[in-house]
Order: structure tokens, then C-alpha cells, then sequence
């Protein structure tokens, strides 16, 4: 079985101008980064169109060590609307390098249902995440010279400071590191540490600006930390949002690249969802709504994860609702969930997916509770039999949810046509009535509590005595009004990565609050979730090369 490189140099890429041409892009407007990528200027934005547009989102089950594909559904589910004859573009986020060098692997999709050129996406694609982590750093920089200097600093006291440096790697041991060593002329001793650039706020402010305006203005909301005198200090204090926003003037524009069967794909922005908002930019999604009738869109891992934050945060502040909602799930995972050990996911077992299917039904409950009408796509693997599929279809029927097979790997569009049928009936139909599952005006703790009850299914939530003084921090700078942007793990519904199927009567522990004023939203850090991961015992990036030629093989 060839692997997703090697399919994906099989594959006759088109130039870039030829994309375009589908979607009534003139060249002029492109910003070539070679034959097969563009960036897309933001002018490009019709509000009207958008209103027309019938928007889809894809989400899955929770997540297990064996996959569940969620990014190649959505690619081809857009291939399969495409093939009858609904003009659609996929727009998805960007890889970052941590999990492609990682456990992870690539973020382009997969089999013939994939977008390209795979190579360039998941490795340094157009520069964005460098644009990002460099805006990131620079503040880093003002921060500690500000410090530094007896003359023109604003009295920042270094206990207060919060903000990290971020770099797009896994790399453990620079989660808590001193800065300033060396003496009076290398700065100012404190601790400090690293994030992943995909947990930047930063990243996080992109993904949610309209415009260069707004970008530059959210930039200067990210609040540092305060002065010896309780004075709160942001970054426009310290006038870093103008240098900052100079930085991100191109990576705020959208990218251009091609699915496997050469139809469009619009691909921005990167934040994770186990620890951001999960979700692409809202100026890519907006564009790619401005050209075509349909747009799918994925929210990072699992509904309670990603998608809740896709709607209560990023639907919210772009004004836009999704006509449809796609969850992923297979057999494999579903088995997992049921009780099968990694070695035992290729072995038919009815009865385990029976069980496991009680993590599905949540999802399902969760997708009701925002009022959106779901569509379970079941994501073919070769070792999948007919029972196994069965029970999955008849415990939808029951719930009376449409279950619909996709071969997308093996078939690309083809194996979706089915499923982008009654996607493309269902928002046609235009029964879904979104709503939010809580009020801007409610107070952090009712916000908190209403996710973790609803969305995940715990009994209490339980604040650590950090998290208690976190929470006075946010009242305090009238931040209360802000949605939340909960950090959990994305191994299990609960805040414990052990407790996979669908756990109940767990408590949900807060352990501290983070601010994130400048993306718009506070994070409330639950369990042992981490904003720099390490690598695996045995990385991806063991299996990466390149050879003379400049051929790159072993991304998957």
C-alpha cells in the first residue's frame, strides 16, 4: 500500500493560476510563492456573498492513538461536493512542525484525499508560523529590555510577567527556563519558559482579526503583567503592536493551494484546540466563503474540544453559523473506546464497538445542544466489516442521525459522494438554527461550569487556591465578560487522558487562568495540560529525509 507521499507525488499538480481561475480569482490578485501556492489579499472579502454561503463543520469522536482521519474527510467530503457539482473549498489550518516532527506526522490529509503540495504545507508553509513566533518573540524582547532599562521602563514588576517566547518544535526542556544570566549587562534574572507557537497568543489574535486595523489593535491588548504599584501593563504600553502587526503584514493573508483532485483549498492559521480555539483563521474561512456556495471547515480534535470553541468563540465574534456539522468517526477508534488494547483495533469485534459507541452518542447529544444538525461519517479502513459498520449505523438510527460510509482515502471524492449528498441536503435545508451554549454576560465560573457539565458531562468543578486568585486577576481588569477558552486534554471527554468511552461523575479540576485579552478570551488550565509538548520516544522526524535531489520522503 503506497504511503500519503508517495500518492501525492503522483499526483500532476496544476499552477496556481489555474486554481484560481475556478473560483474567478484574476491573477493580478495572487501573491505567488512559487507555481503551486499564493496568498490572497483580504480585498478579495464580499460580506454579501458570505450571507449565501452555506458553511460546514467537521468534528470527531474523541480522539485515540490510532487516528481518526478528520482532516482527510474533510478534504474529501469537499472533493465529493465538488464532483456533484457544488462548488466548494476546503479551508483548514496550517501543521505546525511540533507534531509533524512528533507523534502526529503531517497535517495535509491523506490517500487521494489530500491537499498540496503536502511537502511545503506541513514544512515552513509560506512563513506564517515564523512570521508568528518572531511577532511573539519580539514583545518577548520589549518585555525584558523595558526591565533592563533605568530610563525609560514603565516599572513592570518581573513577578507579574506571564508571557513566554514560543518556537514551532516540540522541545521539553524549555518549558520552565532563567532568562537574564550573566550579569547586570545580559539583563534581569527571572523565570521564564517556552510555548509552542501553536499555543501563542499571537497565533490565537491572528486567527481571530478581520483586518490589518484589527489585528494591530488586538496585538495591543495583550496584557503583560503590572508595576510595583498594581498598575496593569499591555503590549500597546509598551508600543510593540506596530512593530508586531508589520510583522504579520503578509502572514494575515489567507494561502492558495490545490486538493488531490485539483480543486481549491484555502489553508491559514494553526492554533490547537486542546489549548487554543482550535480553528482556522476567520479571515480564510470569510474568504473562501466570498468564493464558492459551500465551505467545509474543521475544529481541532474532538466536538467538546475544537467545536465548542469554533462555535462559542469563533462563529461568535465573526458572525457566521454553520448550516451543517460532520462528526468522524471509525470503527478502530470506536473499538478503542469500547475496550480494545492498540493490537486488537484490526480484529472484528461487534461487541466492542457496541460499547464504545456511548462516546459517539455524547458527541451526538453535544452537537444537539448548539442546535446543528449532525451527519456521522463513518471513515473506511480495509480491516472495517460489515457487522461493525452495522452497529455504528444502527445506533444512529436510534438517535436519528444519518450515518453515511466514506472511502475517502482509498477513493478521494468518489468515496464521498454519498455523504456530500446528504451533507449538501441537510444545509440546503436550512433547519439548523445555531446558538451559543452560554451568555457573554454570565459570570466565568457559570461559563466554565455550563461547558464542563453540558459539553464534557461532569458532575463539579473544582478550582485549585491559584486558580481562585486567577480568577480575582480577571474580575479585577474587567475581563469577566470575555469567553472562555477552556485547556483540557484531548485523550477523553473528562480532564483525566485515562478515562476514555464516555466517563461520568468526575469532577473537573481548574488549576489555574490564564489571559489571552488581546485574542479576546480567558483559559481556564484544567489537569496536566501542557502548552510545549516533548517528542515521543521514537519522533516522526527519525523517519524524515531528503536526497540529493531535494526529493523529501517519510511525511505521513
Amino acid at each position: 500500500m503506497p504511503t500519503d507521499i508517495e500518492i501525492a507525488k503522483k499526483i500532476k499538480l496544476k499552477h496556481i493560476k489555474e486554481i484560481a481561475a475556478q473560483i474567478q480569482i484574476k491573477e493580478d490578485d495572487l501573491i505567488y510563492y512559487g507555481k503551486y501556492k499564493a496568498k490572497l489579499p483580504l480585498s478579495l472579502i464580499n460580506k454579501e456573498k458570505i450571507k449565501k454561503t452555506k458553511l460546514i463543520l467537521v468534528s470527531a469522536i474523541t480522539p485515540t492513538p490510532a487516528g481518526e482521519g478528520k482532516t482527510t474527510v474533510s478534504i474529501g467530503l469537499s472533493l465529493g461536493m465538488n464532483r456533484i457539482g457544488k462548488k466548494t473549498i476546503v479551508a483548514l489550518r496550517e501543521p505546525s512542525l511540533g507534531p509533524v516532527f512528533g507523534v502526529k506526522g503531517g497535517a495535509t490529509g491523506g490517500g487521494w484525499s489530500q491537499v498540496l503540495p503536502m511537502e511545503d504545507i506541513n514544512l515552513h508553509f509560506n512563513g506564517d508560523f515564523g512570521a508568528i513566533e518572531k511577532a511573539h518573540n519580539l514583545l518577548s524582547a520589549l518585555i525584558d529590555n523595558n526591565i533592563q532599562n533605568k530610563k525609560n521602563n514603565l516599572g513592570l514588576d518581573p513577578r507579574t510577567v506571564t508571557w513566554k517566547r514560543v518556537m514551532d518544535m516540540n522541545d521539553r526542556s524549555l518549558r520552565k527556563i532563567i532568562v537574564g544570566l550573566g550579569g547586570t549587562m545580559s539583563g534581569v534574572p527571572r523565570e521564564t519558559g517556552f510555548d509552542i507557537t501553536a499555543a501563542s497568543e499571537v497565533m490565537a489574535i491572528l486567527c481571530l482579526s478581520e483586518d490589518l486595523k484589527h489585528l494591530k489593535e488586538k496585538l495591543g491588548n495583550i496584557f503583560i503583567g503590572y508595576t510595583y504599584d498594581k498598575k496593569p501593563i499591555y503590549a500597546r504600553d509598551l508600543k510593540a503592536n506596530g512593530a508586531m502587526a508589520a510583522l504579520l503584514k503578509d502572514a494575515i493573508m489567507p494561502n492558495l493551494v490545490q486538493t488531490s483532485e485539483g480543486t481549491p483549498a484555502i489553508i491559514h492559521g494553526g492554533p490547537f484546540a486542546n489549548i487554543a480555539h482550535g480553528c482556522n483563521s476567520i479571515i480564510a474561512t470569510k474568504t473562501a466563503m466570498s468564493l464558492a456556495d459551500y465551505v467545509v471547515t474543521e475544529a481541532g480534535f474532538a466536538f467538546e474540544l475544537g467545536a465548542e470553541k469554533f462555535l462559542d468563540i469563533k462563529c461568535r465574534y465573526a458572525g457566521i453559523s454553520p448550516s451543517a456539522a460532520v462528526l468522524v468517526a471509525t470503527v478502530r477508534a470506536l473499538k478503542y473506546h469500547g475496550g480494545a488494547s492498540l493490537k486488537e483495533l484490526n480484529i472484528p469485534d461487534a461487541a466492542k464497538v457496541a460499547k464504545g459507541l456511548e462516546n459517539l452518542e455524547k458527541h451526538i447529544e453535544n452537537m444537539k445542544q448548539f442546535n446543528i444538525c449532525p451527519v456521522v461519517a463513518i471513515n473506511k479502513f480495509t480491516s472495517d466489516t460489515k457487522e461493525e459498520i452495522e452497529e455504528i449505523k444502527k445506533k444512529c438510527s436510534s438517535l436519528g442521525v444519518p450515518a453515511i460510509e466514506a472511502d475517502v482515502w482509498g477513493k478521494g471524492g468518489e468515496g464521498a459522494a454519498e455523504l456530500a449528498k446528504k451533507v449538501a441536503e441537510i444545509a440546503d435545508a436550512n433547519k439548523c438554527s445555531y446558538s451559543p451554549i452560554y451568555e457573554l454576560d454570565w459570570s466565568v465560573e457559570k461559563k466554565i461550569e455550563t461547558i464542563a457539565s453540558k459539553m464534557y458531562g461532569a458532575q463539579h468543578i473544582d478550582y485549585t487556591a491559584k486558580a481562585k486568585k486567577d480568577l480575582e486577576k480577571v474580575y479585577k481588569l474587567s475581563l469577566d465578560k470575555l469567553p472562555v477558552c477552556i485547556a483540557k486534554t484531548q485523550k477523553s471527554l473528562s480532564d483525566n487522558p485515562d478515562l476514555i468511552g464516555r466517563p461520568k461523575d468526575f469532577v473537573v479540576t481548574v488549576r489555574e487562568i490564564e489571559i489571552a485579552a488581546g485574542a479576546g478570551f480567558i483559559i481556564p488550565i484544567t489537569g496536566e495540560i501542557m502548552r510545549m509538548p516533548g517528542l515521543p520516544e521514537h519522533p516522526a522526524a527519525e523517519n524524515i529525509d531528503i536526497d540529493e535531489k531535494g526529493e523529501i520522503s517519510g511525511l505521513f
